[in-house]
């Protein structure tokens, strides 16, 4: 049944293509290879890393007009851009206690995160993770 379904999708992805433009063509290949590829892995998984604050990193605003740095933050960072937006900066101090920072971007402030030590992750594996204190409800009795 599975050779049957891959013969069935091999001659549907033939179809597709036929009559299709070499860019195109090239551009559906890429795709597929962009999901499996040991770089989109790796990228994955450092995300992972990166966004459960394990990764010791650096963002800075910098102003496009004048040249100087803005703002500049050191630390186990987790970055995310909002709705609006805005960058929103989640720092994990050493005491293990959390800042949130919202900043925003303009026409002429920009922004880079670097990575300040190389991080370890696979690019044979994914990183599923659990964390059982996320899914137990906190239960408040009020009386």
């Amino acid at each position: 049944m599975k050779k049957f379904i891959v013969i069935i999708m091999a001659m549907f992805l033939a179809i597709s293509l036929m009559g299709c433009d070499p860019a195109m063509e090239a551009a559906a290949i890429d795709r597929a290879n962009a999901l499996t590829s040991d770089a989109a892995i790796a990228r994955r998984n450092l995300e992972t890393a990166e966004q459960n604050f394990q990764v010791f990193r650096r963002v800075v605003f910098y102003n496009g007009i004048t040249g100087e740095y803005i703002i500049q933050i050191e630390g186990y960072l987790a970055i995310i851009v909002d709705s609006d937006g805005d960058l929103v900066v989640t720092i994990k101090t050493e005491d293990g206690q959390y800042l949130k920072h919202y900043l925003g971007i303009s026409d002429n402030v920009t922004y880079f995160s670097e990575a300040l030590a190389p991080s370890s992750v696979s690019t044979r594996q994914y990183k599923v993770v659990f964390k059982p204190s996320v899914i137990i409800p906190t239960i408040e009795i009020n009386k």
